[in-house]
């Protein structure tokens, strides 16, 4: 009969935030899979834990994975995967082991605990409901640009994880394609230097002139404003529509001042309006 395996969220920081079932399920499972067994050792070693540890990481989590489900799943031990801080799989390796579980029928369970990305969205002071988080942004300027002129019209708040070296730069690239949005930027979460600043991008990019950014950032951009892109598309809408009429007036042999006069009446628009629509 075939093990389980348990995804085990740890703290992000503050070691108080583990929960009880965390350090019970740490106790009870045969082996502990940790992306780095140094930074886990320490958490071990504080909660008297004494399970036995064995690597899993970005570059070996493939090997990693037909380990731990042919050796000990498979042959009836629990495994409980466990990152450097949060839930496994959120930004850290994971998938491949818990796809290749489910696929052989086995048993996968989660035991929650804090995320940075939701302690983020509840300290921005905006978000709201629905949020989009996207983990990090790629490497490459050209891709995240491309990912975010997808995001141009989001109503829907945005959240990203930024590494302190590359804070300015995503800053100003979010400036040029999503424009001068409200965000707030939280690092350190829950440790002794909490930070969480709220501003405009072209006030942070001023703050980090003088300031160094240091430690993890968990960066929230406001979404665009729905009233603002309501009035953008039915602006678009109706200078559309302006252009279609005033092509049909003009087929219909009726004289482009005229026409434009007559656009103006039926639309409850002055002539200047009608002009710049066209324009």
């Amino acid at each position: 009969m075939a093990g389980n395996l348990y995804i085990v969220g740890t703290p992000i920081g503050n070691l108080g935030d583990i929960t009880i079932r965390a350090i019970e399920t740490l106790k009870k499972v045969d082996v502990i899979a940790a992306e780095d067994t140094r930074n886990t050792r320490k958490l071990l070693t504080h909660f008297e834990i004494k399970t036995r540890l064995i690597s899993f990481h970005e570059h070996n989590r493939l090997s990693a994975t037909d380990l731990i489900i042919e050796k000990y799943l498979l042959n009836g031990q629990s495994v409980a995967l466990v990152s450097d801080a949060g839930m496994p799989m959120i930004c850290d390796p994971g998938f491949d082991l818990i796809r290749a579980a489910i696929g052989c029928g086995i048993s996968v369970t989660t035991v929650p605990s804090a995320t940075a990305f939701v302690s983020a969205a509840v300290l921005s002071g905006f978000v709201n409901g629905g949020f989009i988080f996207d983990g990090f942004l790629p490497n490459s300027d050209k891709e995240k640009r491309e990912i975010l002129r997808e995001l141009v019209d989001e109503t829907r708040d945005l959240i990203f994880y930024v590494a302190p070296h590359k804070l300015i730069k995503n800053l100003n690239i979010i400036l040029e394609v999503l424009g001068d949005r409200q965000i707030a930027l939280a690092r350190e979460l829950t440790k002794l230097y909490e930070e969480v600043l709220r501003f405009s991008v072209s006030e942070a990019l001023l703050y980090y002139e003088k300031n160094e950014p240091k430690g993890e950032y968990v960066m929230v951009v406001k979404g665009r404003s729905k009233e603002e892109l309501r009035k953008e598309m039915t602006d678009k809408n109706r200078s559309t529509g302006i252009k279609e009429q005033m092509q049909l007036y003009l087929d219909m042999g009726i004289d482009k001042k005229a026409a434009m006069k007559r656009l103006a009446k039926e639309r409850g628009l002055n002539k200047r309006d009608v002009y710049k629509q066209l324009l």
